[in-house]
């Protein structure tokens, strides 16, 4: 794929965006504009199928609201409510970490910027990017597996790892194509080029793709 092919790529996948699943926490950041909304579903979709994250977010949010919610409720509750996330002790215990830095050195408020994303317990790059570009709609390419193996299919960057990605993507993906990428990629990556055996037959963009599989 070239770059003057990024814009008609995209186009075609937001044409077919809407006969996919959203990624679960695309459709918090939509329905809430919430950043504090937006990092928590980011942070318990780690290792958890979307369908899996759906239904724990939704409980989690009727009880809690803000960072201090989560501290007022035991350990052990909290627990039972993210369950059956991956890991939902370690993540129980590292979102009460969480709420203690919010409150304590954010005012409660989920920051704005990477590098103090990146100081909140469990926040590496790709979370910290997902919460500025859907929680605050700060231009960032969130790069999970789904766009580090995409985008190398393409042959649109020929890179090793999620950060080696991202920093190709920031040169070759124009900014305005930056929040949206993950949201498409996601969708686009669990229904249609999956990891294994890609549906190429049914894939809207075949023409473009780097044949390099």
């Amino acid at each position: 794929m070239n770059r003057s092919d990024i814009p008609r790529v995209i186009e075609i996948l937001k044409e077919h965006y809407e006969r996919w699943e959203a990624p679960v926490v695309t459709l918090v950041a939509q329905h809430t504009h919430d950043p504090f909304k937006v990092l928590i579903c980011a942070l318990l979709s780690t290792r958890t199928r979307d369908e899996t994250t759906a239904k724990v977010c939704e409980k989690f949010f009727k009880k809690v609201k803000s960072p201090e919610d989560i501290l007022k409720l035991p350990l052990k509750e909290l627990e039972e409510l993210i369950y059956p996330v991956g890991f939902y002790r370690n993540k129980a215990k590292q979102l009460k970490k969480l709420a203690e830095i919010l409150i304590r050195d954010f005012g409660g408020e989920v920051p704005k910027t990477r590098e103090e994303l990146l100081r909140l317990p469990g926040v590496g790059r790709k979370v910290a990017n997902l919460v500025l570009a859907d929680g605050y709609s700060i231009p960032a390419i969130c790069v999970d597996t789904h766009v580090h193996r995409i985008t190398n299919r393409w042959c649109l960057v020929k890179t090793r790892t999620p950060e080696e990605t991202e920093k190709k993507l920031m040169e070759v993906l124009p900014e305005e194509y930056w929040i949206v990428i993950n949201r498409l990629l996601v969708a686009f990556g669990q229904r249609i080029c999956t990891p294994q055996r890609p549906r190429c037959g049914e894939c809207p963009i075949e023409n473009f793709c780097g044949k390099c599989l």
